[in-house]
């Protein structure tokens, strides 16, 4: 984990890659961290990868007034102080929100962007229920009691299934976690505006990934979100849930770079 400091905070994010290469920043998912993107570090040789750890996760401290649009400040402020001008954008989950958040801001900063397991769409009254439950047991039992509740959501029946060791390794995550960094995101989830406008305004290459078990933004859910941004690619990942990239990393990847071997990008 390196650190920057941005305005009297320090900015925690992983860097791996060819450091003279065409930047690829990733965004990562709730509730974990910049840790899921470890199948992705080496994949993509030439590219200089980013993963910014959001506030309050991986030892960051949340910000005073967290939003979706405060977390794309966030992401903007580290492309400025690492001096990359443009990046093709990566996001899974949480980080597709961010994403969007980011072309609401600063559009010209983004050359292509990668949505994955994610959604346009602000929450649903049912959704902002779950999200204030969450926070209840949240309060109540802890941390752990949220990793158990959305390990199920997170990760496919295949890999539940066949990959004890991962489910292993998203729980401690999870836990590795603070209270305060995770409260703070349920709050940005629940308050995240509706971003389908921008589907149709998206002037970039765009990949839109999706787990083909994912329960949560589901394969035909984002299909229909693909349909809706001019030439968009769609890809669905067999045998992987709502964490597509960590579930089947061999087929997550082949998708991702074939997808950038088409973009002429600096």
């Amino acid at each position: 984990m390196q650190i920057v400091t941005i305005d009297g905070r320090p900015v925690r994010y992983v860097e791996s890659g060819d450091p003279g290469g065409a930047p690829l920043v990733l965004v990562h998912a709730f509730p974990v961290g910049v840790g899921m993107f470890d199948p992705q570090r080496g994949a993509f040789p030439g590219r200089r990868i980013i993963a910014p750890a959001l506030p309050g996760f991986d030892g960051s401290a949340p910000l005073a007034a967290p939003s979706v649009d405060a977390y794309a400040r966030h992401v903007i402020g580290l492309l400025d102080a690492l001096r990359i001008d443009r990046a093709v954008l990566g996001g899974v989950s949480l980080g597709g929100y961010v994403l969007f958040g980011v072309l609401r801001q600063a559009a010209a900063r983004v050359a292509g962007i990668m949505l994955a397991d994610t959604r346009s769409a602000a929450d649903t009254g049912e959704a902002r229920a779950g999200r204030i439950r969450m926070l209840g047991v949240l309060r109540d039992k802890g941390v752990p009691a949220v990793a158990a509740d959305m390990l199920p959501k997170l990760l496919g029946e295949t890999s539940r299934r066949r990959q004890p060791g991962l489910a292993q390794s998203v729980t401690r995550t999870i836990e590795g976690q603070t209270a305060e960094g995770i409260a703070a995101a349920i709050e940005v989830l629940m308050s995240r505006p509706d971003s389908t406008p921008l589907l149709r305004r998206l002037a970039v290459p765009a990949l839109v990934v999706v787990g083909a078990e994912d329960g949560l933004t589901t394969p035909g859910e984002m299909e229909r979100m693909a349909s809706q941004v001019p030439g968009a690619q769609f890809v669905s990942v067999p045998g992987a849930g709502h964490l597509s990239n960590l579930e089947n990393p061999p087929a997550f990847n082949q998708a991702v770079a074939q997808w950038l071997g088409l973009l002429h990008w600096t």
